[in-house]
């Protein structure tokens, strides 16, 4: 059996080639994927050719965010059946090392994650048309919401974690620095737990409309307004009692100290080379400093919201292109002055 896939060989290099399906095992599963959302790692990948020092070295199928439909199931597979409609976690932990034996897998020794170069060989991801999945990996989402609804279940997840590590958030003050893709479903995480005032920033307006979409209740355009976020919301030691920062730049991180109140959280969800802390601020203020890396139990806690609709994802995606154009796409996810989450749909 073969499928089709989007093979990246170097930067700017995305070929569609054929590949042969592997066996199915009696605890595996054989999905058609129907969508794919492009992430911001593809897109380093793409352009870039890694990011940071993890480099792509060697012929990778992309892709991490992935939906689609069971063809088959192994022998001694039961939580899915032909037919079912699923998301695919990414995530293939080794539930070996000493973090998965504590229930910490996200920080897995091992770790196996589609589309992933960190380690060597590559682990291959799911922007292809049949993938071989463990059992584990697949969570069902039901026949209401689409595929492109079902594969937003990964940044969605992403979200939740990082809500998770803020704590309770029920009637809190939060503020949302960087409002692309995985900010604005952070933001439907945090309305779904309860903020009492949302307050997103971001620097162009397509990401903004979408922040509001999803529960937003102020929206801030820093490149219209540099001085409002200071302005309105530092006074008396700051206003906010959590901030996600979304962006991953130093500078946006720095500025979140002043408008975090005494004994608030700053959670650190964007991931950049280095960072100004304000030391003082940090220890006058108490403030917690909290970092937040993918999931694990999370990735079906999304799934069902999105699945039941407690969180409807659909004002996230912005553009979908069939796998053929997956070039087409990474110019176009560039553009985030008028996009956000980019999809490829698989036949």
């Amino acid at each position: 059996m073969k499928t089709r896939a989007c093979v990246l060989h170097a930067q700017e290099d995305v070929r569609i080639e054929t590949l042969e399906v592997g066996e199915v095992g009696p605890q595996q599963v054989l999905v058609r994927v129907g969508a794919g959302g492009v992430c911001g790692s593809d897109i380093h990948y793409f352009w870039e050719g890694g990011i940071g020092t993890i480099r792509v070295t060697e012929p990778i199928v992309m892709g991490h965010e992935v939906a689609g439909t069971v063809e088959a199931v192994g022998s001694n597979v039961t939580r899915v059946k032909a037919g079912d409609r699923v998301a695919l976690s990414p995530s293939r932990p080794c539930g070996k090392c000493k973090f998965c034996l504590a229930g910490e897998q996200q920080h897995c020794l091992e770790m196996q994650f589609f589309g992933s170069a960190m380690r060597k060989p590559h682990t291959h991801g799911g922007f292809r048309d049949l993938l071989v999945a463990e059992d584990y990996q697949c969570e069902p989402v039901g026949n209401i919401v689409s595929l492109g609804e079902a594969a937003c279940t990964e940044p969605l997840a992403v979200g939740v974690h990082a809500v998770n590590q803020a704590g309770n958030l029920l009637g809190k003050r939060v503020l949302v620095t960087g409002a692309g893709p995985i900010g604005a479903l952070l933001i439907g995480a945090v309305r779904h737990a309860g903020a009492g005032e949302i307050v997103a920033v971001d620097l162009s307006e397509a990401p903004l409309k979408a922040a509001a979409a999803m529960g937003a209740t102020t929206v801030i355009n820093a490149s219209q307004e540099p001085d409002r976020l200071l302005a309105d919301y530092s006074a008396d030691k700051g206003y906010f009692d959590v901030v996600f920062e979304c962006t991953g730049a130093g500078a946006v991180l720095k500025q979140a100290f002043p408008v975090t109140r005494p004994r608030g959280t700053i959670v650190q969800v964007g991931v950049s080379g280095g960072a100004d802390i304000p030391i003082n601020a940090l220890v006058a203020k108490e403030i917690k400093l909290v970092g937040t890396h993918r999931f694990h139990h999370e990735y079906a806690v999304a799934a069902r919201l999105i699945r039941e609709r407690l969180i409807d994802v659909r004002p996230v995606i912005s553009t979908t292109l069939p796998m053929e154009r997956i070039a087409d796409a990474f110019q176009i996810a560039r553009d985030r002055s008028s996009q956000m989450k980019v999809q490829l749909s698989f036949n």
